[in-house]
């Protein structure tokens, strides 16, 4: 897990049981939960699990720290129905292990719920630097489906509690939710800069068929799609006037040319602090000129 500090939604679930399980109560009598030294071939992957493990240059330091130190964190898993264990938490250990020529990991077995052990998968993971927006996507998707199984309402307040762990809103959750909506090959375009965040937002309102003109015309044209085109598409598909030849026009279109501004620091020290962040300045200096637009200064 993370160093970052913020609590998420699987501490709720998880801090009781690591006390005990740290404080000396290892293996409770009824056997329901306990730390055991299992073989790598009984640890089975999460279904669905949407993080990567890969053999990049991470996995490596994590390897040799694993041969010379073993692992120093205990996995988390749960009796699987078919045998053996089914991995929550530490798909990037057992990896590391078996890199590193060991037998078996140490591993919390614990009787988990689905939903709970969704909510643990994903805040184990979701505060890592190096995750593509499709994970995320999938993952905030899967957290807020084992929430709502649990009774929470859709709602900001669910919204915000599935971001929490990330330290992410309401607002910023439901966009990831949507784009997880996006087919493989579109989510594969996001997660390499070819298709921007916002433009994948708006295509995930398409139907799976439209997504496929849209993904076959930038492949075609080996063109990028903007935030007007990408409005555009969504705006037909939502009327259902969305056709393969139109795609093909709009992304044919001239792209407006970006408009940046740049405003020195001395200029802004006068109105804000350093207490604030850029992305607070952005946001408030944007309300201020809707309110002026609104106010017919425009």
């Amino acid at each position: 897990m993370g160093s970052n500090t913020k609590s998420g939604s699987a501490s709720k679930i998880t801090l009781e049981t690591f006390d005990d399980l740290f404080g000396g109560s290892v293996a409770p009598e009824n056997g329901v939960e306990q730390i055991i030294n299992a073989p790598l071939a009984e640890l089975h992957t999460f279904k669905a699990h949407p993080f990567r493990v890969e053999d990049d240059e991470k996995m490596e330091e994590t390897t040799e720290s694993i041969r010379q130190y073993g692992v120093l964190v205990p996995g988390i898993a749960r009796p699987r129905a078919g045998g053996g264990y089914e991995i929550i938490a530490g798909h990037r250990r057992k990896r590391g292990s078996e890199l590193a020529g060991k037998t078996e990991m140490p591993v919390i077995v614990r009787n988990y719920t689905d939903d709970e052990a969704t909510i643990i998968m994903v805040d184990s993971n979701i505060q890592r630097e190096d995750i593509l927006p499709s994970e995320k996507a999938k993952a905030y998707k899967m957290k807020y489906e084992a929430m709502k199984h649990q009774g929470k309402k859709s709602g900001k307040n669910t919204l915000d509690e599935v971001g929490e762990a990330a330290g992410e809103n309401a607002k910023k959750v439901q966009r990831y939710i949507w784009l997880s909506r996006l087919s493989e090959g579109l989510l594969a375009m996001v997660d390499g800069r070819k298709l921007g965040f916002s433009q994948g937002v708006d295509i995930s309102f398409l139907s799976e068929e439209a997504q496929l003109w849209v993904q076959a015309v930038i492949e075609e044209k080996s063109c990028n799609i903007s935030m007007v085109q990408s409005a555009k598409i969504k705006e037909y598909g939502k009327n259902g006037e969305l056709t393969l030849a139109m795609v093909r026009l709009i992304l044919a279109e001239e792209k407006p040319k970006e408009r940046k501004i740049t405003i020195k620091s001395d200029k802004i020290g006068r109105y804000f602090s350093e207490s604030y962040s850029n992305e607070e300045i952005e946001n408030i200096i944007l309300s201020l000129l809707d309110k002026w637009k609104e106010e017919g200064a425009v």
